[in-house]
């Protein structure tokens, strides 16, 4: 490691400074915005020419997450790098640490990155799961349909989000053609739970193990997106503490420093954990209007080495994520939505719309959840 990498983790690093993101979606975006605010630059490293945070970023390089020269600047330029999405090549964020600061650091991302590696990591800790099976050739499909059961959700190992890359497979030929369609690469055999509901927890901790926790979120998805997301959660507080408890000692475990959220499956009244997400979360975005410190601020502040922020919720909130989906018959009626003061909308600049991306969202507060709750469905409704 440099002598730049060594003293940036000793001492902060103030606005002045130019902060590294890899990656230039919309979560890198929010990331650029608020550095920006707080008087730092920024270099986004992403292939996209029409990168949602490179359109917000002081410098952005266009170049795979691979490209060694474009990292080696990136390097060189920065006074310490983050991601804002978890298929970040391991070993390039290994050789950024060779010039500065890097947050989250590759082994616990080289963990959560892989679905295998995560559930395998989260069974040897003690944390409850689903049932799961691995499944590495076509020849694992009959013992693990025969240990976990059907129905049961065949999911890729790598790479899939927001319902893609896994098939829901109630017998041994569906169960071998969606491995087949998925190109005989690993995956995991999830079983089912009789769901109740699903909850997130977004964290921060920091090099010196501090954790600022914000408030439980409730999550409603929609054909495997996130589709709205209800704070704070409407579960009893003995469950809420629970899976603060449980998120802030899975971040413990992974040595984990940065943002990153934790979610949960509900079920006969227990907790089980869904997935981890080393980075700001979509159930997050409620932070950006609702809390004294949003998520990206919070990102900003522990890369930077800064003491986190508060984390306090200031009202409660609903937000409804907007889909490309809306983009229809002259768009989405943004007047409808601007129409009530206590909405706050968000838009990400992706210059294309296509059914299941994500485009936006939008908070809805009110100091009456249920009333935020309403007039949020009539909003999604309206658009």
């Amino acid at each position: 490691m440099s002598s730049k990498a060594v003293s940036n983790t000793k001492r902060p690093i103030l606005p002045g400074a130019t902060l590294g993101i890899l990656g230039g979606g919309q979560l890198g975006r929010m990331f650029t915005i608020a550095a920006r605010t707080m008087g730092y630059k920024v270099m986004v490293l992403d292939p996209d020419a029409a990168s949602p945070a490179g359109q917000m970023a002081d410098v952005h390089l266009r170049a795979d997450y691979t490209d060694h020269a474009a990292l080696r600047q990136l390097g060189e330029a920065c006074a310490a790098i983050t991601t804002e999405f978890e298929n970040v090549p391991a070993a390039s964020l290994i050789e950024l640490a060779g010039h500065c600061r890097v947050s989250p650091g590759a082994d616990a991302v080289a963990i959560v990155q892989d679905r295998s590696h995560e559930k395998s990591w989260l069974a040897e800790n003690g944390f409850a799961t689903a049932p799961f099976a691995l499944v590495y050739s076509e020849g694992d499909l009959r013992a693990a349909l025969a240990d976990i059961g059907t129905p049961a959700l065949l999911k890729v190992a790598r790479f899939g989000y927001d319902g893609k890359g896994q098939a829901r497979v109630t017998t041994l030929d569906e169960a071998r053609a969606a491995f087949d369609a998925f190109g005989g690469q690993p995956c995991v055999l999830e079983g089912f739970v009789k769901l109740e509901r699903e909850v997130s927890v977004v964290l921060a901790r920091d090099d010196a193990g501090a954790c600022a926790l914000f408030p439980v979120a409730e999550n409603r998805h929609d054909e495997g997106i996130l589709d709205v997301t209800i704070v704070p959660a409407r579960v009893p507080d003995s469950l809420a503490q629970q899976a603060c408890d449980t998120a802030r000692t899975v971040a413990d475990k992974l040595g984990y420093v940065g943002v990153m959220a934790v979610e949960f499956f509900v079920a006969d009244g227990r907790l089980m954990i869904n997935e981890i997400a080393p980075r700001p979360h979509n159930s997050g975005h409620f932070t950006l209007d609702a809390c004294v410190t949003d998520q990206f601020e919070q990102q900003v502040r522990a890369l930077a080495g800064l003491p986190l922020g508060d984390t306090r919720l200031l009202s409660p909130v609903v937000m409804v994520n907007i889909l490309g989906d809306r983009w229809h018959d002259g768009g989405p009626h943004w007047d409808a939505l601007l129409a009530h003061p206590a909405i706050k909308l968000h838009l990400y600049g992706k210059q294309t719309a296509r059914p299941g991306r994500k485009m936006g969202h939008f908070n809805v507060l009110d100091a009456d959840l249920p009333s935020a709750l309403a007039l949020a469905e009539k909003m999604r409704d309206a658009l």
